[in-house]
């Protein structure tokens, strides 16, 4: 009874943790606002940078790799590779 039990705990606590699985994005950055720590890609997308994530690196017209979350209905970037 007690390995079921364990079993269908360890089933149960991984499908909650599959809600939480980032997004991946890439694309050439049309505008960055520092302001609200957010960057739009030429598709219209718009991504907020997560803290702790260095926004230096992107400029307009640069292309990007993101990885994101959506947290709160926005899409949060957790990662950012920018290639020129």
């Amino acid at each position: 009874m007690r390995t079921v039990l364990g079993i269908t705990l360890a089933l149960l606590l991984g499908l909650g943790v599959t809600g939480a699985w980032a997004e991946n994005i890439s694309g050439k950055i049309q505008s960055v606002d520092p302001g609200e720590r957010a960057f739009v890609l030429d598709d219209g997308s718009k991504l907020w940078v997560a803290e702790g994530i260095s926004m230096d690196a992107l400029k307009e017209g640069a292309s990007v790799k993101a990885s994101y979350e959506e947290r709160d209905g926005k899409k949060v970037a957790t990662s950012v590779e920018v290639s020129d």
